[in-house]
């Protein structure tokens, strides 16, 4: 995969889930439909290229204990949230309305072991590696040090409220551009080059 693409279109993804996001709630209500579907799936399109983008970024801070726990820790957050998005669009399309979804998730709530694996803990390892690996290529000046600022603000932004997401991804695409660069430039290992 094309690092240089990830690094891009991975904040890109998410600025459309959080536009798209913010429209479905026109109506004051968020889901069942369409909007609720290609929303998520564009999150979930993003995810994908996050583990790219976190394998991408352990090897650029040289592989060492740190980063491999941090791009693992980042890695298990996007299971997290594979499943956590999973859960959302199926449950858009199996309720008829909103409050109907609202039953399923409470559902799903119910079952031990699922609040905090999909919904709590799990997510937040998400943040939490990505974060670890920019801070670590921060300190190792392989970044600027507003990189990791940036990547906090993305971070943050969603927790204070949603709507914000479309302006935490901007950040996000603002501190990974030259993280693109670097990637692009940096030498490939050689088995990649086999």
């Amino acid at each position: 995969m094309n690092s240089r693409f990830a690094f891009i279109a991975a904040p890109v993804l998410v600025f459309g889930y959080g536009v798209i996001r913010i429209l479905d709630g026109l109506d004051g209500s968020r889901g069942p439909g369409l909007a609720w579907t290609s929303g998520h799936l564009a999150f979930m399109a993003a995810l994908v290229l996050f583990v790219h983008i976190f394998w991408q970024m352990r090897r650029m801070a040289g592989g060492n204990a740190l980063s491999t726990v941090s791009a693992v820790a980042g890695t298990a957050g996007v299971v997290a949230l594979l499943a956590q998005f999973g859960i959302d669009i199926a449950v858009g399309f199996l309720a008829a309305d909103h409050a109907g979804m609202s039953v399923l998730f409470e559902q799903v709530k119910s079952v031990p072991g699922v609040p905090f694996a999909v919904y709590g803990g799990g997510p937040i390892l998400f943040y939490l590696g990505q974060l670890a690996l920019v801070g670590q290529l921060a300190a190792m000046r392989r970044v600027k040090a507003w990189t990791p600022v940036l990547v906090l603000a993305d971070l943050v932004l969603p927790f204070i409220d949603k709507d914000l997401i479309p302006l935490g991804s901007l950040c996000l695409l603002v501190s990974f551009i030259p993280l693109a660069r670097t990637a692009a430039a940096a030498p490939r290992p050689a088995a990649a080059l086999a």
